[in-house]
């Protein structure tokens, strides 16, 4: 049934009244949908100039909603001695206390705004990632809908359409042992949801023909996933899949090892994008350049350095503060992701006058402490070179500063070569500043939402540093 199908018509159809009623949720998803869609398309070729006033226009909408409707908000206003109206521009926000996961958690009830009926909100929770699961709302109906008009004009760019036959490779546990398939057909069979869990030596060949009669033009996927069938086909010599045009990553930070990886397996281009399952931020790959370009329509970002304030300028690396200007039934103002990233210089051949972020170093979990507390981010370490060929999966473990556990599954042609060669490159990576010590294990898991984690980081860089009396942090690019 088209979704395009009016109200009236609906009523007017005399169908089972299950399907009525599912037709009848449809409609205001597609609505939110389409509205947002339709803006995209236009706005992401506004100027610099029209762009800062549309997101003023929807900061001010939410901060007066927020004042009014959310309990919450109400009393950080008046603690600040602020109303709305003195907010004038984003730079202003400075003006608000951030908002920490830990306030989410403790104030979630008064988060909730007291205008929407108990019905529009949808709970939903994080992975945990960072080590802190997260409980916010979604508004029912309208915030994943909106999302994928985001993601869809993302995808644009790179010459997705709905139609096209897209393999995913995102955490899904589909299938078993018993059956001997791992997979399974969605949206009306342009999806071939594959399973990462079952992903081994014996069961990939399944895989890379399943893929290869089916013809996708694009896969999705984890970047760890994507790199497990980028580093099999590389290392078994197996042809690109001819008719994937490109590979979409998201949902885990793209390391420059993976993306080189990944690019050379499938012989195509690899497009990355940055968001949360908050939905406060999302930034996108353009056709030109691996450049994130973050969507002004979405949400307002602010790089924050250990002082609390702005980053000064391009190239500096600071902590992702987040706003955003969609979800009114549970608004999120100066949100702290916890995520790294460094500030990019505008504009970007594409025409597009979005502020870019030069790349994203990952989850402030994802850096290591040097003995002298500098913080190395795991896009620093490059593992995709001749050392680790013989490594099936590896992990790095921190618990004390300049010091790491490298925690490594071998493969059967592994040796004590192998060993000293990783430790003598990771030196040279770390510049004496990290003592590696190597332990073999038979299995490393997968997070709940079957992700590889690179990096248990058991340190707290929660708040930019190693301790709260640290006064200078430095961050090594590598």
């Amino acid at each position: 049934m088209s979704v395009r199908m009016s109200y009236q018509r609906l009523k007017a159809l005399r169908l089972d009244n299950s399907v009525t009623m599912r037709a009848l949720h449809i409609l205001p998803a597609y609505s939110a949908y389409q509205k947002t869609y339709s803006l995209l398309q236009r706005s992401q070729r506004w100027s610099r100039e029209e762009l800062a006033a549309y997101q003023m226009q929807a900061l001010s909408r939410l901060l007066d909603h927020a004042y009014e409707n959310v309990p919450y908000y109400r009393r950080v206003f008046r603690d600040q001695g602020l109303v709305p109206g003195d907010v004038q521009t984003p730079g202003d926000l400075n003006r608000l206390p951030f908002l920490t996961r830990d306030d989410l958690q403790k104030n979630l009830p008064d988060l909730k705004a007291r205008n929407y009926p108990e019905s529009a909100f949808e709970y939903v929770t994080t992975g945990g990632s960072t080590g802190i699961p997260v409980g916010f709302y979604y508004e029912r109906g309208a915030s994943r809908a909106r999302e994928w008009a985001f993601m869809k004009t993302q995808w644009d760019r790179v010459g997705y359409r709905f139609t096209d036959r897209c393999v995913v490779l995102r955490g899904y546990v589909v299938g078993s042992q018993k059956t001997g398939t791992y997979w399974k057909r969605a949206l009306l069979g342009r999806w071939l949801i594959m399973s990462s869990h079952h992903m081994t030596e014996e069961t990939m060949p399944a895989y890379i023909d399943r893929i290869r009669r089916f013809k996708p033009r694009f896969i999705q996927g984890y970047p760890s996933t994507a790199a497990i069938l980028a580093r099999y086909m590389e290392e078994h010599d197996i042809e690109p899949f001819p008719t994937v045009k490109a590979v979409l990553c998201g949902s885990e930070n793209l390391y420059p090892w993976q993306r080189d990886l990944i690019r050379e397996a499938f012989g195509c281009r690899v497009f990355s994008w940055y968001g949360n399952s908050e939905q406060t931020v999302l930034a996108g790959e353009c056709e030109e350049s691996t450049r994130y370009h973050v969507f002004p329509e979405y949400g307002i970002v602010e790089l924050i350095g250990r002082d609390g304030r702005p980053v000064e300028g391009p190239g500096e690396t600071g902590e992702v503060v987040t706003t955003n200007l969609t979800n009114f039934v549970c608004p999120l103002i100066r949100y702290r992701t916890m995520d790294a990233a460094v500030l990019g210089n505008a504009p970007c051949s594409c025409g597009r006058a979005y502020p870019l972020l030069e790349k994203v170093e990952g989850r402030l979990q994802e850096f290591i402490v040097t003995k002298d507390r500098r913080l190395i981010p795991m896009t620093a370490v490059n593992m995709h070179s001749g050392v680790f060929d013989n490594v099936a999966q590896f992990q790095f473990y921190q618990k004390r500063e300049g010091e790491v556990l490298l925690r490594i599954v071998k493969r059967p042609r592994y040796t004590e070569e192998d060993t000293a060669w990783i430790l003598r490159e990771l030196g040279e990576k770390f510049e004496g500043d990290v003592d590696v010590t190597i332990r073999f294990v038979a299995k490393i898991p997968r997070t709940r939402l079957g992700k590889y984690q690179f990096l248990i980081q058991d340190l707290p860089l929660d708040r930019w540093g190693i301790s709260e009396d640290e006064k200078e942090w430095r961050t090594e690019s590598g």
